[in-house]
């Protein structure tokens, strides 16, 4: 499984990539507003960082066809590494078919259905990017989504498609993805970095140091 990180924070960019724990970024409108940063500078400013190898989607705001394709446009021009988010509506469709037919990789985004997803690939999506979080927090099973989602994409070989686990809430959203069999998944910081953390592990360490301590307080005396 692949790891983005879902911020538009540099620094937290820079300790995901020293980690080398850092496949690619997500960014979106909030996440922008967030750093209180103009989207292309933050986004080129990613781009930078990351190098050309590593994707960074950046999300269009239009909601109607022809302000969907101008953001695409520019947005994809303004890095080789640059992957569009489009949301899953039926103008955004209709952009999708478009802009993937020109080479333009997209990330379909906002996805709550499986038929959401079935369109987003046959759009010619790069990414399907399921928002598990957002779905369980209103009664539904976020995960069972992504199962059908890579259920379908098993069925039907022909969609070149990456599932990213997206709206990821915590490090279980990260290990049920896993063993879905998702490609991808899009994390925050502060998941990430808990994906370390099991308490054996501290306590483990705690001894192995201990003991070596007192061996060479031994070897000494």
């Amino acid at each position: 499984m692949k790891f983005f990180l879902d911020t538009a924070n540099v620094d937290e960019i820079r300790q995901a990539l020293d980690w080398g724990l850092c496949d690619g970024v997500t960014t979106n409108p909030s996440l922008i507003a967030k750093e209180g940063r103009d989207m292309k500078e933050a986004v080129l400013e990613i781009c930078d960082l990351v190098g050309p190898e590593r994707p960074v989607s950046a999300e269009v705001v239009a909601t109607d066809y022809e302000g969907i394709l101008k953001e695409a446009y520019e947005r994809a021009a303004w890095a080789e590494n640059i992957v569009v988010k489009i949301p899953l509506i039926a103008e955004g469709i209709k952009a999708m078919n478009k802009v993937t037919s020109e080479g333009i990789r997209v990330n379909a985004t906002l996805i709550f259905s499986l038929p959401q997803a079935l369109l987003a690939a046959k759009a010619g999506a790069s990414y399907l990017s399921p928002f598990v979080g957002r779905h369980d927090d209103v009664g539904w099973d976020g995960m069972e989504l992504v199962e059908q989602t890579a259920t379908m994409l098993d069925a039907y070989d022909y969609f070149d498609a990456e599932i990213i686990v997206a709206s990821v809430r915590g490090a279980w959203h990260v290990v049920q993805g896993c063993m879905m069999g998702a490609h991808i998944a899009t994390v925050p910081f502060g998941t990430l970095g808990k994906l370390f953390n099991h308490p054996l592990t501290d306590q483990g360490l705690d001894k192995f140091l201990a003991d070596y301590a007192k061996l060479q307080e031994e070897l000494k005396g």
